[in-house]
């Protein structure tokens, strides 16, 4: 039996990508192992948003410690990124993120000392392919492929393409599935949820949410991925309204990227500074305890020292729960590639100023949760011997004890760090009945 090992590196849609060809494979009666040692043939899904260099450093490791395995790259592959493939591997097959349907015809060829090239945009629904879950109590369920805005530092527009979206079927039976399964968490996943049918001419955001909770019962949370700030305005009312539900997860990621409306403008994002203020104020006045996450980019092109302040001040202001920092890196053919760049000190002084006000922040949000008793539900195996739980609002708990994936157990928070909440397990009271007699 032939031997596949995959290593998926990037975001969720990633990694339900890599499931999904893993079940494509399964499917195909080939075997699926957990280390490359024990490999016929290695495929690597990478990632090139961020850039290029973790990628080719870790095709390299693959094809230097492992030269006379198969190896096939997919995922977001970019027309940058193959030359340097070639100079690392000829032999190497590559199977673009339009193409992960035809794994199982690459992993053939490349038995047979084939090299095939799967490079062009082709439109499949993701969401019905067979997967095999790498977490059994999460399904991550892809919704969309592609963006409907084309921002200057971005390239998931030139890898994606446009907007493609599945339809809301497809999707409702997708959840049924996972919840028969078992699954506790469900993972609404695309390069922005806020687009969800955008190819059709209207957002279907709203409708296809309610779709969801109204056909598929269950004991279970949706965990809603990333939204456009731009997106959210248009329905922020029918949002809340969706997140009054107890199966919603009470979790909101909207990237602002930057704290300065001028580069926000030269970002092409659509919205402006005061417009996401008031949209976490909205949300944190109607959604009780949501945790808002959010994305910041550092020296960007042109940034000046003055519009760097600008993002801290509005970081003290907004207080994201959580907050993903980057440095900006210019991205093959995009537009923010070609403008004048700032040098990488400048960058890496304000990665650290940034890191370092939202430590202190999150550090105070997360003391606001100290005493707090309630459920979590286990969904990771953590360090030492320890597990991870995730609350209502999506916050990470760490406890130990006895527990299995899936778990929903009930704890108290007694400490907290910056990242996370530590809690132990509590015992659910049991109620006392009393019984009144009546004696004649």
């Amino acid at each position: 039996m032939t031997n596949i090992y995959v290593q998926t590196h990037g975001c969720s849609a990633n990694l339900v990508e890599s499931e999904a060809m893993m079940g494509l494979l399964t499917k195909a009666g080939l075997h699926i192992v957990d280390e490359m040692e024990y490999s016929d043939v290695n495929i690597i899904n990478i990632c090139t948003v961020k850039g290029l260099t973790v990628p080719m450093r870790e095709i390299r490791k693959f094809t230097e410690q492992f030269p006379d395995k198969k190896l096939i790259v997919t995922g977001c592959i970019t027309k940058d990124i193959i030359p340097q493939i070639r100079k690392t591997n000829q032999n190497a097959s590559l199977i673009n993120t339009h193409n992960i349907h035809r794994i199982v015809e690459a992993v053939e060829e490349s038995l047979q000392g084939n090299v095939l090239e799967a490079l062009t945009q082709e439109r499949i629904i993701k969401a019905e392919l067979p997967k095999v879950r790498t977490n059994k109590v999460i399904g991550i369920i892809p919704i969309a492929s592609g963006c409907d805005d084309f921002c200057t530092y971005c390239s998931v527009k030139l890898i994606k393409g446009n907007i493609f979206t599945y339809p809301e079927a497809y999707i409702v039976n997708e959840v049924k599935k996972n919840i028969e399964q078992g699954c506790k968490e469900i993972w609404l996943t695309s390069q922005d949820n806020g687009a969800y049918g955008l190819d059709t001419g209207k957002r279907r955001l709203v409708n296809l949410l309610n779709e969801v909770l109204d056909k598929v019962p269950g004991n279970y949370k949706i965990r809603l991925g990333m939204i456009n700030p731009r997106h959210v305005m248009s329905m922020i009312d029918d949002l809340i309204q969706i997140y009054q539900e107890d199966r919603m997860f009470k979790f909101l990621h909207i990237p602002v990227e930057a704290g300065n409306n001028e580069i926000l403008g030269k970002m092409k994002r659509k919205y402006n500074v005061h417009e996401f203020k008031e949209m976490v104020d909205k949300f944190r006045r109607y959604v009780k305890d949501i945790t808002i996450a959010s994305d910041m980019i550092v020296g960007f092109p042109t940034e000046t020292e003055l519009q760097f302040q600008d993002s801290l001040h509005l970081i003290q202001d907004v207080k994201p729960d959580i907050l993903n920092i980057a440095r900006f890196s210019a991205r093959p053919n995009t537009a923010a590639s070609r403008m004048k760049q700032l040098p990488g000190h400048i960058k890496k002084e304000r990665s650290r100023a940034l890191t370092e006000l939202f430590n202190s922040i999150a550090l105070k949000q997360n003391q606001k949760w100290i005493g707090w008793q309630g459920k979590i539900i286990i969904d990771e195996v953590g360090k030492n011997k320890t597990l991870v739980g995730r609350n209502f609002a999506y916050r990470p708990v760490i406890v130990k004890g006895n527990f299995n994936l899936g778990d929903e157990i009930n704890v108290k928070i007694k400490d907290v760090t910056a990242y996370d909440l530590r809690a132990t397990a509590i015992d659910v009271p049991e109620i006392e009945v009393s019984v009144e007699k009546n004696f004649t």
